[in-house]
Parts: structure tokens; sequence; C-alpha cells
């Protein structure tokens, strides 16, 4: 392991030791389809949920919070306008904001909601699938031409390999650079990058895409994370966790003949069990 890979691990204790005592309140404008797997999945690494969307309450709501996960899976008329209160107030408060563009690319209302809340807002990280990624890259002049992605999932031609790994993340931290922020895109591989350092994680179960809500999960616990650490080491430790937990809870799955449903269960259960040795030790990453 090279000497920045080893330096990411070392400091992988202490920020999920800050992560839990700070108990970020984190306030989630979600997927209505996933909000409650959403909110466990944040106790379960230790943080706060709190899932606002009335517009009479936001800015108070924002005032107090320790970040703000935006996430645009089912989007309304009213969701956007609560979106756009709930940035703008985290605007003032200096409230991380994390977007998760879901479904960006499929629609011309989504485009237009993504780059909006990228254009005006401060947004510390996205987190999205690569198609997703893609999407914005084409909407912000960094890539020509792309792949239509299919509904909320990714299309096939853009799935991240060993062989394709590096020139993705080429192009993603340039995007990360442009849009001066934290990017994860994920994946079988995933790829984590603030445009100056950019980390390959290869980890994680193909059962996860089985169930509905991880991703959405992931950005939730990416909050929580990034308000208890700092954007990219925070984001490493989301991603990790996630990812391990999907391998614990498949295993556990083949050991009891189990299928999806307990699979989602397990996850969260491994979420909640979440320890730096295992972070640090059962790893697969590499600086790109």
């Amino acid at each position: 392991m090279i000497n920045n890979e080893s330096k990411l691990l070392d400091k992988i204790e202490e920020n999920l030791t800050k992560i839990r005592e700070k108990n970020a309140l984190t306030h989630c404008i979600t997927n209505s389809v996933t909000i409650n797997d959403c909110a466990n999945a944040v106790l379960a690494v230790g943080g706060s949920p709190f899932m606002a969307e009335d517009s009479e309450e936001l800015e108070e709501v924002v005032a107090i919070a320790d970040v703000l996960v935006i996430n645009i899976g089912k989007l309304s008329k009213d969701q956007i306008e609560a979106m756009e209160i709930s940035c703008k107030k985290a605007d003032e408060t200096n409230t991380p904001i994390i977007l998760d563009p879901v479904g960006v690319g499929v629609t011309e209302l989504r485009n237009k909601t993504t780059i909006n809340l990228i254009e005006n807002h401060n947004i510390t990280a996205i987190r999205g699938n690569i198609s997703e990624i893609k999407a914005i890259a084409k909407l912000s002049g960094v890539l020509d031409e792309i792949n239509t992605a299919k509904g909320v999932d990714v299309n096939a031609d853009d799935i991240i390999t060993k062989e394709n790994v590096k020139v993705n993340g080429e192009w993603i931290a340039t995007l990360a650079l442009k849009l001066n922020t934290v990017i994860l895109a994920s994946g079988p591989i995933d790829i984590l990058t603030d445009g100056k350092t950019t980390i390959a994680i290869d980890n994680g179960d193909d059962m996860m895409p089985l169930i509905t809500g991880s991703g959405c999960m992931l950005s939730s616990i990416l909050g929580s994370c990034i308000a208890g650490s700092n954007p990219l080491e925070g984001s490493l430790i989301a991603i990790l966790a996630m990812n391990l937990a999907g391998e614990k809870a498949r295993a556990k799955v083949n050991e009891k003949n189990d299928g999806t449903g307990s699979f989602r269960t397990y996850l969260i259960d491994y979420l909640y069990k979440t320890n730096s040795t295992s972070l640090i030790n059962e790893s697969n990453m590499m600086i790109l």
C-alpha cells in the first residue's frame, strides 16, 4: 500500500470517533420511497436524522442542522421549493450540502433541478451512480457525449471496471475541480475525488442494487460522516462502511439461505456494527 493510502487509513479511527461523538443532526429532504431506510441508516452510523419538508419550518430546521442532504428521487413542485429554501438557508449558515441527483440525465425536470442546485448553492459533495455523474459532466461541459441512463439505474456501458477506472477517475476529478465539490461515483468500483486526490474503492456486493434505497442510504450517511469530519475523509468512511456492510450482509444471507428482504435488514445491522479495524483492514482502495 502506497503512502497516500496509508495516510487516509491512518485517520479512519479518529474520524469515526468524531462522527459518532458529533451525532450530527442530518436534515434529509429525500426520496419518500426510501425515507425510513435513510433514517435508520443515519442512526446506525451515529447520526441523528431529521426529515422535514414543509416550507414553513425549513429555515428553522436548517439553522440547527449540522448537514443538509438533498435527494431528488421523487420530485414534486413542493419538494423542489423545499430544496431551494433549505439550500439558501444552508448557504447563509455555512451548513454542508450533500446532493444525490437521482435520475439526472433522464428527464428535463431532473436536469434543470440538479443544475440549478449546483450553480446557485454551495454543494459540498455529490453522490450518484456513474451514469448520473456523467449526466452532470455533460450538463457542465466536461463531457460531450454520454449514454442514456436506464431510469435511476446505471447504463450497462457506463459501469466502472478495472480496465476503465483510471480514465473515469480523470474526468470525474476534472468535474470535481470545476464544481468545487467532492464527488462520489458509486458502482461495482467506486470513485471518490475532491479533484486533487482521487480514490478507487473496490468493495461492496452485487446484491446491493437489488434492494430499493441502497444509494439513498449511502447519500444520507455521507451527510452524517461529512458533518463529523471533512468532505473527503468523511465520504471515504461512508462508502467503506456501506460497502463492507454490504459484503457482510451478503455473507449472512448466504449462510441463512435468505433473500433480499433479509439482506436489507442485515445491511443496516452491519452499518451499526461498523468499526475502524474493519474499515482499515478490509478496505480495498487505491489512489489513482
